[in-house]
């Protein structure tokens, strides 16, 4: 088994004042040599947004966006037609594919909007771009693994152009579970979006992140009241 430990103050940060965003690999004007990726997980950005403000209309292709809200609402509108608001509970998919022009702005005149935004590598090259946006909350599971995202179509939550899955463990009580990895070449990445958990012999603490490859299956011990996200991508790209 090989592990990478991220903590959370070595992530790349960025204030704009309208716009707080922390980088766990390197993005825009942060640059890390060893964090460029995580296998097929490029990016993922712990973002703050004020009241009113955003992203204006920009582009992007042949990358799988994943956007989760933990809190505010988060207005989108993308060049397929596609336009509304997203809040904690929900998640958002684009394949962005051939090319897709979007903005993010949020949605609310009085309080900010908090969300993760994640690009994962896809497997195949100018896919049709598409669109998905659903409850996750419908779906939500207490000190057990709930499948947000995975390749196949038919599966619990979304999918996307990649053999990765994301997993969300919320607690409310001390939580003991071992997860399996759906495939020998792939790594997990484990980020704590709040609470607190154990790997091991490593504590991850709110917003700490470790990284683990070549093995079948680990086990994780949650806190109680944690919120933790599991991604599980491919490390040869």
């Amino acid at each position: 088994m090989k592990t990478v430990f991220h903590k959370s103050n070595t992530r790349g940060g960025q204030n704009h004042g309208w716009l707080k965003s922390f980088h766990s690999f390197s993005f825009a004007n942060f640059y890390d040599p060893s964090k460029m990726n995580f296998g097929a997980l490029r990016v993922l950005n712990d973002d703050t947004v004020e009241k009113g403000m955003g992203f204006g209309q920009h582009g992007h292709a042949n990358m799988e966006i994943i956007t989760i809200p933990i809190s505010g609402n988060l207005a989108h509108k993308d060049s397929m037609g596609n336009s509304g608001t997203i809040q904690k509970g929900e998640i958002q998919i684009m394949s962005a594919g051939t090319g897709i022009q979007h903005s993010e702005f949020n949605g609310s005149k009085e309080n900010p909007v908090e969300f993760f935004q994640i690009w994962v590598v896809p497997n195949k090259q100018n896919a049709e771009p598409r669109y998905d946006q659903f409850k996750i909350s419908d779906q939500a599971k207490i000190n057990d693994f709930q499948q947000i995202i995975s390749p196949n179509k038919d599966d619990a939550g979304s999918w996307i152009n990649q053999d990765s899955w994301f997993n969300l463990l919320t607690t409310n009580e001390l939580t003991h579970k071992k997860y399996n990895l759906n495939k020998a070449e792939n790594g997990i990445y484990i980020f704590v979006i709040s609470g607190s958990a154990k790997i091991g012999d490593q504590t991850l603490e709110q917003r700490d992140a470790v990284g683990i490859w070549e093995v079948e299956s680990f086990e994780i011990k949650a806190a109680e009241n944690s919120e933790i996200l599991l991604i599980e991508v491919p490390m040869n790209i």
